[in-house]
């Protein structure tokens, strides 16, 4: 047996190199690059088999490791998870603050490699520099806070452990059913021993990621249950994105008269002008997916995990008669809501399902339903751009609000442009193939309600987590994924505040982003919550603490973002009305180098719920008056829910 003498981090390398995935007959190479922030526990160990032979990785330095692993999620997530760039950190505090990450990737079910360092196996420097020590258990180190948002997790505390280590790893990674964060600790030590590896461990592997075929058994029972169904709706979901089954959703709901609604990750799967796209569904949904959903006799689920915010807490679908079918490469998410599953590819099994649903002559009984669904929903969506602000009569569209807050904003900020005109504005204006990132807050909601994505794959938003401050390390890799197209990435100023530190890095690479940042000096979504369920305004706002009071309702704090980040080498823009707006999107076009809008938005001027709600805790006892009755509307509201 041929045998090739390196330390375990070499290794390593050599092995990443030389993994490819083969789908639909095309052949990749899997692993293209390392995302690396070095210190004690790994800068001499994969460090330096980095600098020696990386091959034909190329490596990137992050600024934050939370940062540079979210970038590496959605590099992946925007390749359908057909490439990825693994990230490697140092002990302790490097790598906790990669189990963030983690749990975004694990959660929308994206390969993500991490590539921790571990304290020492010979437990020689005992404890060493930013170890925790557990008296009860020697073994536990910081690196066993990934085991709970990992879908594979390992330690390799010898060199020959690397082997089976990168297989099992390579194994889930390109899972499309049970994929997620991999999790390989490296203890420092570890890394830098040499061993003799098999030449064949080191040989080219191509993974092949199959399309799943239904069973017989499992396209019968669908047929049967949808020959019996008269209105059924279909939630298109991030799996018909990863299969590229968006032509045959098409085909299938155009041949039946069969409408379908959104989920965040299945948006721009087809463009929102196609006859049966009701645009989003759910708490974050449109009047017009929500209304068909509650009357709808059948919902089937392509490529959906039925979170509560598709689902409306398993609340929205209200026709007594409703039952549930679910096509997904998971048996896992195939068995939720008690659905009859057909556990395969999206696109096999909807050509199959059409197949067989077109020898039995089936239709739908909706007439003109659908499109007077889209054509009401379309007049209430110009109707939400056309909002604007009037001191003397405004209303604002989030429900409850303190009346004094949105004259405040205007005198301190200078601005009353709202929310709602500044996304249609940039919709309006930026090129049909540019693609939109975002993440958490009231963005969210509204870019999937009312964004019109006209190419495919053009909306990229993480909400299986809603993770803030993936919005800018988002955007890197979706740039780092489609070089030649611009990225809009959406935030608001709370989640760029929370971690922005990918920015850098963009103007390391030479990957122009582009930064809306909507300012209403507050987590916004999180005030409208408190304040639509009874509590008053409480730490959502950014004040400062009042010393008469003691309490955090002093002015409204302004941030100049865009001075900010003008110091990093970025082009900025400061937009207090619509006519800068429109002269800093047209400038930001002309630049090479990565750009931010620092636009001032009214609060409470995003989009409300259409026909939806959301099962959150609210507390059973209360002084308030106003809590008990948001309590008890809760618990009218639950019964109404499925129980699971």
């Amino acid at each position: 047996m041929k045998t090739i003498r390196l330390t375990t981090a070499q290794a390593l390398v050599k092995f990443l190199n030389q993994q490819y995935v083969e789908f639909d007959g095309k052949e990749e190479k899997f692993v293209q690059g390392v995302f690396t922030i070095f210190g004690h526990g790994n800068v001499l160990g994969l460090g330096q088999a980095l600098e020696e032979d990386a091959g034909d990785l190329r490596v990137y330095q992050g600024r934050n490791e939370q940062g540079m692993a979210l970038a590496a999620t959605a590099y992946a997530k925007q390749n359908h998870r057909r490439k990825i760039i693994a990230c490697t950190s140092s002990v302790g505090p490097g790598a906790a603050n990669m189990v963030t990450a983690a749990g975004t990737a694990s959660a929308n079910n994206i390969p993500l490699l991490l590539l921790p360092g571990d304290t020492f196996a010979t437990r020689q420097p005992d404890p060493v520099l930013q170890q925790v020590e557990h008296y009860h258990n020697l073994t536990v180190t910081t690196n066993d806070a990934f085991r709970a948002v990992s879908k594979y997790w390992d330690r390799v505390t010898r060199p020959e452990h690397l082997m089976t280590a990168m297989i099992n790893a390579m194994r889930v990674l390109t899972d499309p059913a049970n994929t997620g964060a991999v999790t390989v600790c490296l203890p420092q030590d570890v890394q830098g021993e040499a061993y003799e590896f098999p030449e064949y461990f080191f040989k080219k592997r191509v993974h092949r990621i199959d399309r799943r075929v239904p069973t017989e058994s499992d396209i019968k029972e669908a047929v049967a249950l949808i020959k019996e169904k008269k209105k059924p709706i279909i939630v298109c979901g991030g799996g018909v994105r990863y299969s590229e089954a968006a032509e045959a959703l098409k085909s299938f709901s155009e041949k039946f008269n069969i409408p379908y609604g959104e989920t965040q990750a299945g948006k721009s799967a087809v463009e929102s002008s196609h006859s049966h796209n009701l645009g989003g569904v759910g708490i974050t949904g449109t009047l017009a997916s929500n209304l068909m959903a509650k009357e709808a006799d059948l919902v089937i689920g392509v490529g959906t995990r039925y979170s509560d915010f598709t689902t409306g807490s398993k609340q929205l679908f209200q026709n007594e008669n409703v039952q549930f079918l679910s096509i997904n490469t998971s048996e896992y998410h195939a068995y939720k809501l008690d659905a009859t599953k057909v556990v395969g590819d999206a696109k096999l099994a909807l050509q199959k399902l059409e197949e067989e649903l077109s020898n039995i002559n089936y239709k739908s009984s909706y007439s003109d339903e659908i499109q007077k669904a889209k054509e009401a929903w379309n007049k209430e969506v110009d109707r939400l751009y056309s909002i604007r602000y009037d001191e003397n009569q405004f209303i604002p569209e989030a429900g409850d609000h303190l009346p004094h807050v949105l004259p405040e904003f205007a005198e301190q900020f200078g601005s009353t442009i709202t929310q709602t005109e500044v996304l249609e504005f940039i919709n309006e204006h930026v090129a049909d193939d540019a693609i939109v990132v975002g993440a958490a807050g009231s963005l969210p909601s509204d870019l999937q309600r009312m964004w019109k994505s006209r190419t495919p794959n053009t909306y990229h938003m993480e909400y299986g987590y809603s993770c803030m401050g993936y919005e800018v390390s988002g955007a890197l890799g979706v740039k780092l994924a489609e070089p030649e197209k611009e990225v809009y990435v959406m935030t608001g100023d709370g989640s760029y505040l929370m971690l922005h530190s990918e920015l850098v890095t963009s103007i390391q690479e030479r990957k122009k982003i582009n930064i809306v940042l909507i300012d209403n000096a507050a987590f916004g979504c999180i005030n409208n919550l408190q304040m639509n369920n009874g509590m008053g305004s409480f730490g959502t706002e950014f004040r400062y603490r009042n010393e008469e009071t003691g309490k955090m309702d002093g002015d409204l704090i302004k941030i100049d973002f865009a001075k900010s980040a003008e110091g990093y080498g970025v082009k900025t823009y400061q937009v207090t009305t619509m006519e800068q707006l429109k002269e800093a999107l047209e400038d930001s076009k002309k630049q090479e180098v990565s750009t931010l809008l620092d636009i001032k938005v009214l609060p409470k001027t995003m989009t409300r719920d259409f026909e939806s709600w959301w099962n959150i805790g609210v507390a059973e006892t209360s002084k308030k008056q106003s809590i008990q009755d948001a309590y008890e509307r809760k618990e009218s509201v639950l019964q109404t829910a499925r129980k699971y």
